[in-house]
């Protein structure tokens, strides 16, 4: 079954429709359609959060409040959804509490960056559960840049507010979880003809039928990246492919010897199940965009982009993570690292999509370290991002996988790294630079605004040091900001 009209909850009603632009972004609708002008539009790519808005879907029996950057989501994105926007907080003329407390606390100043922060304490105040610290709302506003009035009256007024969620929304749930529930007709939805469409398939079936078909399509998931394509480089976008709906492809499994993602899970949904594996990996997602990135991009999409800044491979590709690829009925699988040919370019033909990440979990005696390397702690672009797996025998490296994103034109393996690594003793100190400059044979990195190719050289050579360091049981508190073990318990 094929619908061809886009639906989703607004106001409390169901809005239609038959006709729009494939590339046409939520915040365009929102501003020039609608005519909701309280959502601002500051950077047009993701970072400074003033068009933030929330969407609201059913997941695992409850409505799950999430905000995004309307700015580079897409508008067939959220068929199925409500839409929340800072014009709909206030109930019957009276502010919602989260808009009461930033302006009792004075958490504005020129108000431009206002709406979207207001959102996103929005989704926190309903996302919280009544749990909150400061270190959680500094992580839920890290996607939004304000530079005037600073952030202590804003984080103060959150804490005062998100201490439980009492609000028209949480009145009227039930009503609300009923009518979203009714727009999940598991139809597929294709606007426009075999020219220009935007499609969201909902059966993984179907995304092969049509991906086959339509070879030249740009499939989306979180829109993260190709958002920018419209926004920035305002390319025309024709036919697009949005692969959230697709439930074979949203699933989690675990088993003894690892976990599979789904494509479409997103790395918010990822980052705990990612994180049990080791508190590095928690910590590197934690610091991955923002709450706006983490709940709309994904795994897959994070893999099949091919960046070679990306967080997510240089970790998967340490741990020995394998792709699964589809094309029309075939299935095939590779190592991850495999996947990657070179710059721009991926093992993977016209028509063939990213399917599932199978994971392995960490055998016994194995460590692992990753590190995140950026210019800006919070919601910054990795200048060098690192990530080894060392098995442990009698006190020697027994075997090493070492990767880097931001070293070369893909995420890559350091393969003379791992040589001298091996057999390598833990108390051989003057061995341990043996292998850090070995990164010299393994990659000749580019400059760029965000690293000279001398400090990526250096850094990658020195958190080889600092992982040997640490595995052999240096003292945390000499190499680490925050003690891994702190980092393990906020995941958990």
């Amino acid at each position: 079954m094929t619908r061809s009209v886009l639906q989703f909850q607004r106001r409390g009603r169901t809005v239609r429709i038959g006709e729009f632009l494939p590339r046409t972004t939520l915040l365009d609708w929102l501003r020039l359609q609608e005519r909701s002008t309280g959502t601002k539009e500051g950077c047009a790519e993701g970072d400074c959060g003033a068009c933030a808005v929330v969407v609201v879907r059913e997941r695992d029996g409850r409505l799950v409040y999430e905000p995004v950057n309307s700015c580079i989501t897409l508008l067939g994105q959220i068929d199925g959804a409500e839409l929340i926007t800072v014009e709909d907080l206030a109930d019957d003329g009276v502010l919602h509490p989260v808009q009461e407390a930033m302006a009792r606390d004075h958490g504005s100043q020129c108000g431009f960056c206002t709406p979207g922060i207001v959102m996103s304490l929005f989704a926190h105040y309903h996302e919280c559960n009544g749990a909150t610290s400061r270190d959680k709302i500094n992580d839920a506003l890290a996607g939004n840049l304000c530079r005037c009035t600073g952030y202590r009256p804003i984080v103060d007024a959150a804490l005062e507010v998100c201490r439980g969620a009492d609000d028209q929304f949480t009145r009227n749930a039930a009503a609300r979880r009923r009518a979203i529930a009714a727009l999940d007709d598991k139809a597929d939805l294709f606007v426009g003809d075999e020219r220009a469409f935007f499609a969201a398939p909902a059966s993984e079936q179907s995304l092969a039928q049509l991906y086959a078909r339509h070879p030249d399509a740009t499939v989306i998931a979180g829109g993260t990246d190709v958002g920018l394509w419209i926004t920035k480089k305002l390319t025309p976008i024709e036919k697009i492919i949005h692969v959230g709906r697709v439930a074979e492809l949203a699933g989690i499994e675990n088993t003894a010897e690892g976990f599979a993602f789904g494509a479409v899970v997103s790395l918010a949904r990822a980052a705990p199940v990612l994180g049990s594996i080791d508190p590095d990996i928690a910590e590197v997602l934690r610091r991955f965009g923002s709450i706006q990135v983490r709940v709309a991009g994904t795994v897959g999409g994070n893999i099949a982009n091919g960046s070679p800044i990306g967080d997510l491979a240089p970790m998967l590709i340490a741990l020995g993570a394998s792709v699964e690829l589809r094309h029309g009925e075939k299935i095939r699988r590779l190592p991850l690292e495999n996947f990657f040919l070179d710059y721009g370019k991926q093992d993977r033909g016209r028509g063939e999509f990213v399917r599932r990440l199978l994971v392995p979990k960490l055998p016994p005696a194995t460590r692992f370290r990753a590190y995140k390397i950026t210019k800006r702690f919070d919601e910054d672009i990795s200048a060098v991002l690192a990530a080894l797996r060392v098995t442990v025998d009698g006190g020697r490296i027994a075997d090493a996988r070492v990767a880097f994103g931001g070293m070369a034109g893909i995420p890559k393996r350091a393969k003379t790294v791992e040589d001298r690594l091996r057999g390598l003793s833990l108390t051989d100190t003057g061995r341990w630079n043996a292998a850090a400059i070995a990164v010299a044979e393994d990659f000749t990195p580019l400059s760029d605004l965000r690293a000279s190719a001398a400090y990526r050289s250096r850094v990658a050579g020195n958190l080889i040091i600092k992982a040997i360091a640490e595995i052999a049981g240096a003292d945390p508190g000499v190499t680490r900001l925050s003690d891994r073990r702190t980092v393990a318990d906020a995941a958990e």
